[in-house]
């Protein structure tokens, strides 16, 4: 039945009872001498069926009498194992045999008692108490509900209005109560010290946990628990809604699943984003692709694996790597960068309206100045940046396996004034801080290693393999003007006392709407990988990249 979380019952309180046991109606001199909508006794309309014969069909409203009748005739089959009588007494008679039926043979409660309460007008609730048993498990199941009486349209006889709520409150028609195993098994991950994580000791790590468990707990060893659950039908799937827990008999025995996941890394990557709103931060080892952490400071959504959102200047990696192929710019070339490039009827501007006038392209790259970038587009053919992105970084080709789901990048192909946007990172273009620390790995390591959090070895899958490797001298090139950003650029604030082989790039990517753009920062050092976003957080130097910094640091 795939993953759930357990919801607790809740018990309101107890309707009065009305005698010892339903099965005995309350008497009363005045019972039924009363009408509950103010009239008199029910009326009768004469109708003449197919036959031609004359009947009489009640009509009018309710009497007191008719209402606790009806529930009382009703519960007191259904307690006493009389599936067949009870559905009889409501207005769908195979509907309701059906559930009702169901509700020994497939969520074996026994042990059935049921008390009627006060009504309220042609509303009956009830209490119910029952055991749920299965292959010798016990456990008690305890809930409140409530039916509804109505004439029938045929006769204008009193029924219980059918619907599946009457037997549970969680029910939606066309859903069921079933016990038995609860679907996949549960896995209990591992780090790569073969320690336990917990989403209590990682809140980041809920959705990866329930990944991991979605993957792998079938093929992990691990044995599915027991529990009485509602299982949707397919209305209520439309509606989008999932399978619910209501008594768990037992547990399961979980499978394990060793992950890449360093338990130092993920602890200070987990602190970093706690200090920020809407942080999410991945970390790499570069020679290998193994994800050594990952965290969002929001744990609802793992921004950090499925996240996709426009990656600013830190896709300017991407865009130097296809202009140092082609040939088009040397890191030392003289580039000016203009204060602002008209292109197929946009006008870009750099941050600020800033420009650098005599500079080189390493200057332009280090202070992130758009137009040195944007101004290659009458050079550039359409699918120029999609294909550098999936032949050299292996971005945008929806293949990746790294153990749970994720989102790989998107780099379309655009013309015009779209196709210049995409070159620093906005228009069409989708990324995530798993995107952008692979793209700071492959430069460091010279070709694309796919990222993963549990190793291939476990479930023979294939990874994802990039299409070409770069140029020894575009990796010098690409690692030159990084080197330069860490030094002398945009990135020298938060890469300051981060020792090694160093290189970054920082990013500002605006959202509409949004009145701060959101902060990226994406570096490596020695055999780390690292790449941040803080939504709606501003420059990214400022704001991703302290977090980047410090777990560069803390790795090494």
């Amino acid at each position: 039945m795939g993953k759930r979380r357990r919801v607790p019952e809740r018990r309101r309180t107890a309707p009065a009872v009305i005698g010892a046991v339903i099965a005995v109606v309350a008497g009363g001199a005045g019972f039924g001498a009363y009408t509950l909508f103010g009239g008199g006794a029910a009326e009768g309309q004469q109708r003449t069926d197919s036959a031609g014969v004359h009947k009489t069909v009640k009509t009018g409203p309710l009497t007191a009498a008719e209402v606790r009748s009806t529930a009382t005739r009703f519960l007191t089959a259904w307690q006493q194992g009389r599936p067949a009588e009870a559905a009889a007494a409501t207005s769908d008679a195979s509907a309701a045999t059906a559930a009702l039926t169901g509700y020994t043979k497939d969520a074996h409660l026994t042990d059935v008692t049921l008390t009627q309460g006060t009504p309220s007008g042609a509303k009956v609730p009830f209490s119910v108490k029952a055991t749920v048993s299965y292959q010798g498990l016990r456990k008690p199941l305890s809930y409140d509900s409530a039916l509804t009486v109505v004439r029938r349209a045929s006769d204008g006889a009193p029924v219980v209005d059918w619907h599946a709520s009457v037997v549970h409150p969680d029910l939606r028609d066309g859903d069921t109560l079933v016990t038995g195993e609860a679907g996949t098994p549960p896995v209990k991950a591992l780090d790569r010290n073969g320690n336990e994580l917990t989403a209590a000791k990682f809140p980041s790590l809920g959705t990866v946990l329930d990944g991991l468990r979605d993957k792998y707990g079938k093929t992990a060893g691990g044995r599915a628990g027991v529990e009485l659950r509602v299982v949707r039908g397919a209305a209520s799937k439309k509606a989008k809604l999932s399978d619910k827990t209501l008594v768990e008999l037992s547990k399961g025995t979980p499978g394990t699943v060793r992950t890449t996941l360093d338990p130092a890394l993920q602890a200070a990557a987990e602190e970093q984003v706690n200090r920020r709103k809407r942080a999410s931060v991945v970390v790499l080892r570069v020679s290998t692709g193994e994800i050594l952490a990952v965290a969002n400071s929001g744990h609802g959504f793992n921004t950090a694996f499925l996240g996709s959102l426009a990656p600013g200047s830190t896709m300017k990696i991407v865009t130097a790597t296809m202009l140092f192929e082609k040939g088009l710019v040397t890191p030392d070339a003289q580039h000016p960068c203009p204060k602002t490039y008209d292109l197929a009827g946009w006008t870009f501007h750099n941050d600020g309206d800033s420009e650098i006038k005599n500079g080189t392209f390493r200057q332009s790259f280090g202070a992130s100045c758009n137009n040195a970038f944007i101004d290659f587009a009458p050079k550039l053919s359409n699918s120029d940046l999609t294909k550098e992105a999936q032949q050299v970084y292996g971005l945008g080709m929806n293949n990746w396996a790294i153990g749970v789901p994720s989102f790989d990048g998107s780099v379309p192909v655009q013309s015009g004034a779209q196709m210049g946007a995409s070159l620093i990172g906005q228009g069409g273009v989708r990324m995530n801080p798993l995107n952008m620390a692979s793209v700071a790995a492959t430069v460091q390591a010279g070709t694309f290693h796919q990222p993963f959090l549990v190793s291939p070895d476990v479930d023979h899958r294939s990874l994802a393999k990039a299409a070409r490797t770069m140029s020894a001298k575009t990796q010098s090139q690409l690692k030159d003007v990084m080197r330069f950003t860490v030094r002398y650029g945009t990135a020298v604030k938060a890469m300051a006392g981060v020792g090694g082989d160093v290189g970054a790039k920082t990013g500002s990517a605006e959202v509409d709407g949004q009145e701060k753009p959101n902060g990226w920062f994406t570096a490596y050092r020695d055999d780390l990988a690292a790449a941040a976003v803080v939504q709606a957080g501003g420059h990214g130097g400022d704001t991703a990249g302290p977090i980047v910094a410090a777990l560069l640091k803390a790795g090494g």
